[in-house]
């Protein structure tokens, strides 16, 4: 249950932030000349190998992750898609050993995945191995998750919902405050661009996008009420369990994020 949990999340968020997503996989392949081997690290449900298997039509995209149900999913989206002759899915603990065969790429995509990395140093050395010279490293990391509620006692709950979810993620060790460039530049990188990307989406009422939005909210605040049970207190679990079911028929809601996503590059020679 907790996978279809997640996945839903991620594929909700591919669909409501799919200008975001379009965009920089647009950049991203601009930066890449002929046919590619892109492999994705910490592919989730595919949101970037799908998008980047749409953007390089001659490229093989390999997809890595821990998960064979989250695998899996890529799979079924592969076929649905018409693209499963170019994606490949390899199985692999990114903590551990990382799986022969993938060399040489020429891209390495990790979008908010290496923070959950146990040695994110290790991480973007062996990144480093697995490139060609010259190739390209694109990661994308979050400054925090959505915010979705505008009214004072909703952004109030958010806050606190916030803060409760940054203490878990140091709780568990996760590095959602490492300093990336100086983690490239250590391996060897050359850190060639840096953007943020601030996203603010208020869709129309009644329209498909709100509609996703609510669908959105309705999972992640699902999914921090299940997970932050022993971090919020009674009154915010309270507040949480009205507000769950009644999301899908507001039509005020928004979506305010941003993220940052970092270009370096092996040295060709």
């Amino acid at each position: 249950m907790a996978h279809e949990h997640l996945a839903d999340l991620l594929d909700l968020d591919a669909e409501v932030l799919s200008e975001y997503h379009r965009e920089v996989t647009e950049w991203v392949s601009s930066n890449l000349t002929g046919p590619a081997r892109v492999i994705d690290v910490g592919a989730g449900t595919g949101t970037g190998t799908l998008a980047l298997a749409r953007q390089l039509p001659d490229a093989e995209v390999i997809a890595l992750d821990v998960d064979e149900q989250m695998l899996k999913h890529i799979q079924d989206k592969a076929r649905a898609s018409g693209l499963a002759g170019r994606i490949r899915t390899v199985q692999a603990d990114l903590d551990q050993a990382w799986p022969d065969g993938l060399k040489p790429a020429d891209l390495v995509w990790a979008a908010n995945s290496l923070h959950h990395m146990g040695d994110p140093a290790r991480a973007v050395a062996q990144i480093y191995q697995m490139l060609r010279p010259g190739g390209l490293l694109a990661v994308t990391e979050l400054e925090s998750f959505p915010r979705f509620l505008a009214d004072p006692a909703g952004a109030a709950l958010e806050d606190r919902i916030h803060t409760a979810m940054a203490r878990g993620r140091d709780e568990a060790g996760m590095h959602m405050h490492e300093d990336w460039p100086a983690r490239f530049a250590e391996a060897g990188f050359a850190v060639e661009s840096e953007r943020r990307f601030v996203i603010a989406l208020q869709p129309p009422p009644d329209s498909p996008m709100a509609a996703s939005v609510a669908r959105y909210a309705t999972a992640t605040f699902g999914r921090a009420r299940h997970g932050l049970e022993d971090k919020l207190s009674v009154g915010d679990i309270a507040e949480l369990d009205a507000l769950v079911p009644a999301l899908s028929a507001r039509d005020d809601l928004t979506v305010r994020t941003s993220r940052t996503v970092w270009l370096a590059r092996k040295p060709a020679g």
